[in-house]
């Protein structure tokens, strides 16, 4: 059973996702906040699969929700995704930098939320290939915040390279077959580089990408 929670300041929002999700088999709403700061210390109590948190929200925002959720430890098997109404706004960097595994529309289709719950319990990153253009192109017009260089002599070359191949929206089969190696080697290089750079998922590895100067805009063009 996916056991979620839903952070958001909007009952009718919560009731919505609320009705749906408990429709489904397999997952089921343990928690409602309304706020960020209710969000956490239900986080903290009920220990969930997966929080839906909207980004802006009165007393605590989405982003410094998500920010107190990833830093305890406590809480490292919750994966945080990040609702919002405007896609790809300015919140979106800070709150994938924060921890969140991602974010989803909230007139997302039925279907696609209940299949996002299932891809972000699995600890995978809602990025797709598609998404992660669209995070790229609008990465171009903002000032990265910066990552030591340092943090890249931790990789070896190939999961340096893995790592450049995740921030172009590869898979694990994908970046495989462009590598020449098994899917598994694949998956296994990608689990190393997120466990030596500290990255909760493959999100984390995007953002690290771009601010470490690993892989440019240009790059992901070719």
């Amino acid at each position: 059973m996916i056991r979620v929670l839903l952070v958001d300041d909007q009952a009718l929002i919560r009731a919505g996702f609320r009705a749906l999700l408990n429709s489904e088999d397999g997952i089921e709403v343990v928690g409602e906040a309304g706020n960020g700061e209710d969000g956490v210390s239900l986080a903290r109590r009920l220990v969930p699969d997966v929080a839906l948190v909207d980004i802006q929200m009165p007393d605590l925002d989405g982003i410094e929700a998500t920010r107190l959720i990833c830093a305890d430890p406590r809480l490292a098997a919750v994966h945080v995704v990040i609702l919002t109404n405007f896609g790809l706004d300015e919140y979106v960097f800070s709150a994938l930098r924060a921890g969140a595994s991602g974010f989803l529309l909230k007139d997302t289709e039925p279907a696609e939320l209940l299949q996002a719950i299932r891809v972000a319990a699995r600890g995978d990153a809602l990025l797709s290939p598609g998404i992660t253009r669209r995070l790229i192109s609008e990465y171009v017009s903002r000032p990265p915040e910066g990552v030591p260089v340092t943090a890249l002599g931790a990789l070896t070359q190939r999961e340096r390279e893995v790592v450049a191949l995740v921030a172009r929206g590869l898979s694990n089969a994908e970046i495989a077959r462009h590598m020449v190696i098994s899917p598994l080697t694949a998956k296994t290089h990608v689990s190393r580089a997120m466990t030596k750079l500290g990255a909760r998922d493959r999100a984390q590895l995007v953002v690290f990408a771009y601010e470490s100067g690993l892989v440019t805009p240009r790059e992901t063009a070719r």
